[in-house]
């Protein structure tokens, strides 16, 4: 029966730090919502790191994507809540800003980042997506 508790506690309790690191490294500097419209015409949030670069904010997304890039690519136009306040914008790719913004992520979110890498695989390849504000 003790051996059995082992087996059983063992992993949950490795999965329950695992969320609680996840977390920390997730949403303990700052953290936007984007909001995208799914096939549905729903709209999802996702809550995400944001950069600041040269008057434009930026999104990364992964060189595999995820599913709000998905959302995205069907519709450009987003709606992003930061500081309080919502506005909508389109979203451009940036691939050639990919350097700098993940240079920047990494300064910004620190080990955080490095967290997200390790467990997620490398940055290589990553999206930056530029969001110009809709008028």
């Amino acid at each position: 029966m003790k051996y059995l508790l082992w087996v059983i506690g063992v992993p949950i309790g490795l999965a329950l730090v695992f969320l609680v690191v996840q977390t920390l490294a997730s949403e303990r500097v700052e953290v936007i919502d984007l909001y995208t419209t799914d096939e549905m015409g729903e709209m999802q949030a996702t809550r995400l790191w944001v950069m600041d670069d040269e008057g434009y904010q930026y999104l990364r997304v992964g060189a595999e994507g995820s599913g709000w890039f998905d959302r995205i690519q069907a519709n450009v136009e987003v709606e992003v809540g930061r500081n309080g306040t919502t506005a909508s914008y389109t979203v451009v790719q940036r691939p050639d800003k990919s350097v700098r913004i993940n240079d920047m992520m990494q300064e910004k979110y620190t080990w955080g980042d490095t967290f997200f890498a390790t467990v997620l695989g490398s940055r290589d390849g990553p999206i930056p997506l530029e969001l110009h504000p809709v008028i």
